[in-house]
């Protein structure tokens, strides 16, 4: 990972908790897949996928969510409730695209951003 996703992925961590959000774990890996952030909120389990860019080149930070990647973030969620043995909790797959511009970020959180 480059030093703007690692800084990124850093102030996702910071804004979701300053949210309220339970951080469980970071940088999850299953197989060749993995997922950013897992948190709790409440009794909520979040999976969190985060996209930083300094530029909208490609479109929008969160547009880089494809289907495919979802896919991805789905079978890495279910890996980890199934290793932690969790059963019967609500879950949430959220994205948050950062845009750098220079030293300011603009995060822009969606909630439910597929299922």
């Amino acid at each position: 990972m480059n030093q703007l996703g690692r800084y990124g992925e850093e102030l996702a961590r910071e804004y979701l908790e300053e949210q309220g959000l339970h951080i469980l774990e970071t940088n999850y890996h299953f197989h060749h897949a993995e997922v950013d952030i897992i948190a709790e909120e409440g009794e909520l389990l979040v999976f969190c996928e985060i996209k930083t860019r300094s530029d909208n080149q490609f479109g929008a930070p969160e547009q880089a969510i494809t289907p495919l990647k979802a896919q991805q973030i789905r079978k890495v969620a279910g890996a980890y409730l199934t290793t932690h043995h969790i059963r019967d909790r609500q879950c949430r797959f959220d994205v948050i695209g950062i845009m750098m511009t220079g030293r300011v970020a603009r995060l822009n959180h969606l909630r439910n951003a597929f299922w």
